[in-house]
């Protein structure tokens, strides 16, 4: 995440309302991509979740003729409000979510709403498993449900312990379904091609029998050794959890180094781990033209994490705490990374870039 600063030069972050220092109102300007002072007469506005319920801190143009910001448009159905609990936890939930969007503006990923665009757009559904047992996170075709129980910490440590997942969050819940979303929206929605013939190629066909493939994973678990193949022992139930879990890894260290280096902090060649051996990954094939040049750049910035999330590692255990970053990279998990990257950039490259004024 960028840092910010108030026009009187105190640092701002991502979730403030209000400068702590000379205590001007602030939100989030999408289309700038910043924090921005508000002030009289100025063209923006709150989105009205933040009038309305204090949930949202994103901005809006006063005579754009919307009341709700880029992130929340995306909203198709929200929790029972006249409960205060609801409230709270959904608050939680657009936080994460505004940390999402913002991540894929920054990368520029075009996305739309399902009232834009029936067919390919994007929808958010929060709901409680509480008023609906049958309420399960997911994606499909374009709608991601979330149970905004997720974001009550004590229901969340529960499924991490039950499911031992070592690393369970609101923030991994959005980058995981988004996932999802992507390689249905760009490679699995598109006509069989390049894209399609590498996530074959790197994460395995995903035409095997996916609820087969997940009741076998939630009764016999994974296999040892997952770890040399996977990001997590989840990405083995399916091709398309590969995809989801990787794809989320990515957004996450994209955001990761993206607030280490903007809040100053600066790596050296000394204090850089190995490079990762991009060589034997085979993460493309033959018909996808490879790209050296950002084979290298890729291989600095995978360095440069694993040397970050290192250091983050060893704060966390100085304090007391569970790692922070209990994952490790494979040559093999990194080249899957690498075509994330890919994908990535062949969605907002040739003429595809996308705006913020796309929602």
């Amino acid at each position: 995440m960028t840092r910010y600063r108030c026009d009187c030069g105190n640092v701002l972050f991502f979730e403030n309302f209000q400068c702590v220092k000379c205590t001007q109102l602030v939100g989030y300007d999408p289309e700038l991509q910043t924090m921005v002072t508000i002030k009289p007469g100025s063209p923006l506005v709150r989105c009205a979740n933040n009038v309305a319920h204090g949930v949202c801190n994103w901005l809006v143009t006063a005579n754009s003729g919307e009341t709700l910001c880029l992130a929340c448009r995306l909203n198709r159905t929200i929790p029972d409000l006249h409960n205060q609990r609801n409230v709270m936890l959904w608050g939680r939930f657009e936080a994460a979510k505004r940390r999402l969007i913002a991540s894929l503006l920054s990368l520029k990923i075009p996305l739309r709403s399902k009232k834009q665009d029936a067919s390919f757009g994007l929808a958010f559904d929060f709901v409680s498993v509480f008023a609906d047992p049958k309420v399960t996170t997911g994606h499909f075709n374009g709608v991601v449900t979330l149970n905004i129980e997720e974001a009550d910490d004590t229901y969340r440590q529960i499924n991490r312990a039950n499911l031992g997942e070592s690393s369970r969050t609101i923030l991994g819940h959005l980058r995981h379904e988004m996932g999802h979303y992507v390689w249905q929206r760009w490679i699995g929605w598109q006509a069989p091609g390049p894209l399609l013939e590498a996530s074959r190629h790197c994460f395995g066909d995903e035409r095997t029998d996916y609820a087969v493939a997940l009741e076998r994973y939630y009764q016999h678990g994974t296999v040892p050794g997952w770890d040399v193949n996977y990001i997590s022992a989840y990405a083995s139930a399916h091709p398309w959890e590969d995809w989801a879990e990787t794809f989320a890894h990515y957004l996450q260290i994209h955001d990761g180094l993206e607030t280490f280096e903007n809040f100053g902090c600066r790596l050296n060649g000394s204090n850089l781990p190995p490079a990762p051996n991009l060589n034997g990954a085979n993460f493309l094939p033959p018909t996808l033209q490879r790209d050296a040049a950002e084979d290298d750049a890729f291989a600095l910035w995978l360095q440069r994490w694993l040397a970050v999330s290192s250091m983050l590692n060893e704060v966390s255990a100085s304090l007391g705490q569970p790692l922070l970053y209990p994952f490790t990279i494979s040559n093999v998990v990194a080249g899957k990374l690498r075509l994330v990257r890919h994908v990535l950039r062949s969605i907002n490259m040739g003429g595809k870039v996308a705006q913020p004024d796309v929602f």
